[in-house]
């Protein structure tokens, strides 16, 4: 297994945390909504709808000092190791978990090096769309991932999270934020049913998400 070693939450990581967080509440007024679930110092994979870049950042700020610590964004490598820049604001800062999508080599399999994450007692926020959505749908199918991890790790918490406005906020190409009140509703937590085979697992768990969202039409 390609084992990720997590870097000890430094001062960099911790100050970037609290900003971020920070930032959020006060461009977002963002609310969480728990619906089904409760804050917890359990291990869990939380899965969001995806449409920017501040996704995570919304999400992480919805989460305990405890939990952020040890929840990490899985996000696009090839987006976020193009500059050295961007390498440092995803790894040293934001303590993101950074995969291939088209790998090709054993040690860049995204799913083992995710399950090392999980292995070390962490968590992970994840978006199983695999991409930003940029169309009409409000929701684009799921990709293998969150079955894969599911089935690998079945004793860690799958957490649904629909992010309300994000796209809103920060749009794709945009880096100042527009203040703008968000919501992140966490809902009850799903696992795969005994027998249950791969593609009927992740429709439940896209109904699930979906099923989620306060407003029905596409969240731009």
């Amino acid at each position: 297994m390609n084992r990720l070693s997590l870097k000890t939450f430094t001062l960099l990581q911790t100050v970037t945390s609290v900003g971020l967080s920070a930032l959020a509440w006060v461009v977002t007024g963002v609310r969480p909504i728990w619906n089904g679930s409760l804050p917890s110092d359990r291990q869990r994979i939380y899965f969001a709808n995806h449409t920017s870049h501040g996704d995570f950042i919304l999400l992480s700020a919805c989460l305990n000092e405890k939990e952020r610590a040890i929840t990490h964004a899985v996000a696009a490598g090839e987006y976020w190791r193009k500059s050295r820049l961007r390498r440092f604001i995803a790894e040293d800062m934001l303590s993101s978990v950074l995969i291939n999508r088209q790998w090709t080599k054993p040690e860049e399999n995204p799913i083992e090096i995710m399950l090392s994450v999980l292995d070390q007692g962490h968590s992970l926020i994840l978006f199983p769309e695999g991409t930003r959505n940029m169309t009409e749908e409000p929701l684009l199918p799921f990709r293998s991932g969150l079955y894969n991890l599911s089935m690998a790790r079945p004793q860690v918490e799958l957490i649904p999270c629909w992010i309300e406005n994000m796209s809103r906020v920060l749009p794709k190409g945009q880096f100042l934020p527009v203040p703008l009140l968000c919501r992140v509703v966490f809902g009850a937590p799903v696992a795969v049913a005994p027998g249950e085979q791969r593609r009927a697992f992740l429709d439940r768990a896209h109904a699930t998400l979906l099923a989620l969202n306060p407003r029905p039409e596409r969240d731009d």
